[in-house]
């Protein structure tokens, strides 16, 4: 399988949420990662939210991050309301592209089964065009896990730490259903298996410039 490798030097990485907790299920694993080996500024956006869950992403902008915590833009948007606000949305991601011109952006993927994380993806490209975009994925219950083109290893005892962070930046969510260890642990394991590593999280890219 072909490597490919981001360019050397700091990065500043923007990563989208829709809700609190989309970041760090579907790209956990890979901030801790990143945080390992390169300096990086970061930013979250969480479009949604009580006040409860937004102190719970505070708490992950630090943990999550372990170059320096990431700055968190928060806004108080109805959750699974995001396309009947549209322009809100619109506003919010551009007043955050005034501030932040990031070199790698993470964002939900396009056939996303819920709304609110497809209206996000659609947007990105319309306001940033200059960053390498990563659409994560998110187990749900409407079972939308679908093919990938890019995958980042990660290590078995990353892979641990982010499930371990999950629940100590997100106690709201513990008694949710699908949300324990075995989920999130059995997708990284496959998706590791599908790209010859222990762990990894997987990844869509639409458009991405190759120099040779």
């Amino acid at each position: 399988m072909l490597s490919l490798h981001l360019p050397e030097g700091d990065l500043t990485v923007l990563a989208l949420a829709a809700h609190p907790d989309d970041v760090e299920i579907g790209c956990g694993a890979t901030l801790l990662r990143l945080g390992q080996i390169r300096s990086v500024t970061g930013h979250v956006l969480v479009c949604t939210g009580s006040p409860e869950r937004r102190e719970e992403s505070s708490t992950a902008a630090r943990r999550f991050w372990p170059s320096a915590p990431a700055q968190l833009h928060t806004a108080d948007l109805p959750d699974g309301r995001l396309p009947a606000h549209w322009g809100d949305v619109k506003e919010l991601l551009e007043g955050t592209a005034a501030q932040v011109q990031p070199d790698l952006l993470f964002v939900p993927r396009r056939d996303d089964a819920h709304q609110d994380h497809r209206l996000l993806a659609e947007l990105v490209p319309t306001v940033w065009r200059d960053a390498l975009v990563l659409h994560y994925e998110i187990p749900k219950w409407d079972g939308d896990l679908g093919a990938v083109t890019h995958y980042v290893p990660v290590d078995a005892q990353t892979a641990r730490r982010k499930v371990e962070l999950l629940e100590e930046c997100y106690p709201s969510q513990r008694g949710r259903d699908w949300w324990d260890a075995e989920t999130f642990l059995g997708l990284m394991r496959l998706r590791g298996m599908e790209c010859r590593s222990r762990y990894a999280e997987a990844f869509v890219v639409s458009k991405a410039r190759l120099e040779p």
